[in-house]
Order: structure tokens, then sequence, then C-alpha cells
């Protein structure tokens, strides 16, 4: 940005009287700790989605957002870059590749949710005799058991209409990205506790 300043030069001559008043702008550049990125036709910035964020866009769409989204997030965590001219035209031309890449992830996304409906994992809490717990089973205690089975699916993967608090067997979903979805079974049972003797 260029911020115009004005200097006000005043000559004094006691002598003759005579006052003369003179202007001169003054250009003053602004140093930005970021580049400043290209405007969309809404006001935001235009980035580049270098991976599908799941809530903006998928891999290689121009997205238009605000810009401390861009700054914050988007770009730091490398998940966008500018949209220049340059990167537009590299994307264009590696398309196919990178839709090749990303069939593939899916592929084997797809493989680990088949893997992962095949497993049936049993979860340990206390209950009361009509089955009731006192506490309740999340998606944390979901996907530390999923972590036993060497399975490591993060808790926001795990899909729960709401919390589990009676026992019983369930079925909940996955979602290992935005195409990709599956189901587990998971069986609540009251805990063993050892008979004090």
């Amino acid at each position: 940005m260029i911020f115009n300043s004005t200097i006000i030069i005043i000559n004094h001559q006691f002598q003759g009287l005579t006052m003369s008043i003179k202007t001169k702008k003054l250009k003053r550049t602004r140093n930005f700790p970021y580049r400043p990125l290209p405007k969309g036709e809404h006001g935001g910035v235009e980035l580049l989605l270098i991976h599908s964020v799941e809530s903006l866009g998928k891999q290689g769409e121009v997205v238009e957002v605000r810009p401390g989204y861009a700054y914050n997030y988007l770009i730091p965590h490398g998940l966008a870059t500018f949209a220049s001219d340059h990167h537009k035209r590299m994307v264009d031309k590696h398309k196919v590749k990178l839709q090749q890449i990303e069939l593939q992830r899916q592929a084997e996304l797809r493989k680990l949710a088949a893997e992962i409906g095949k497993q049936s994992i049993t979860i340990e809490a206390n209950a009361t005799e009509d089955g009731h717990l006192y506490g309740s089973v999340g998606a944390a205690e979901i996907a530390a058991a999923l972590k036993n089975n060497e399975f490591s699916l993060s808790v926001d993967q795990i899909k729960l209409e709401g919390p589990l608090k009676e026992l019983g067997l369930y079925t909940v979903k996955i979602r290992l990205a935005s195409e990709v979805e599956g189901e587990l079974k998971v069986w609540v049972v009251p805990a063993v506790q050892a008979e004090a003797n």
C-alpha cells in the first residue's frame, strides 16, 4: 500500500513580508509480513488447494476464502498456495496425474474401511444390573480400542449420533474421507471385576 503524506514548507521572508507555501508529496511503502494474495470476485482471496479440504473443495481447485483463513490456516498448514497463473497452468498440466493419485488414495482408504468393517471391537464399561452405563462410551474410547487392534483412526473420523449409554451391540459409522465411509461393530459389555478372596 502507498500512503501519501503532505509536507508543507513555509518560507518566511520578514523583510519583504512575502510568504510562499510549497507542498511536497512523500511516498511511503508498507512492508507486509506476507505477500498480498490475488483478490477474488467477492472480495476474498483466491487460493489453489494443494490437498482436499472437506468443507472447502478438492485438490487442484481454485477457491475464494477470507484473508484470515488463508493466512492463518490454509497456507501455514500446507493445504493451499497462491493462485497465480503459473500454478494454475501447472495444475491443468498435471491434473490427470493428480486424479490418479487421488483415486489410488481413495482405493487404499476403501480397503482400510473394508478391513475395519470386518472388525468387531469390545469395550468394557461399568454398568448397572439393568444394563445402563455409569458413564458413557464415546468416540475416544472407540478410537483407543481400534488402536489396540492396530488401526489408527482419529476421534473426528468416528461418527456417533450420541454417546453410547447402555450395554449391547452398536453399529458405528466411520468416515475416512469425504467419499469413503464404513461401519464398525462395537460391543459394550460389563466390566469384569476381580472377586476379593
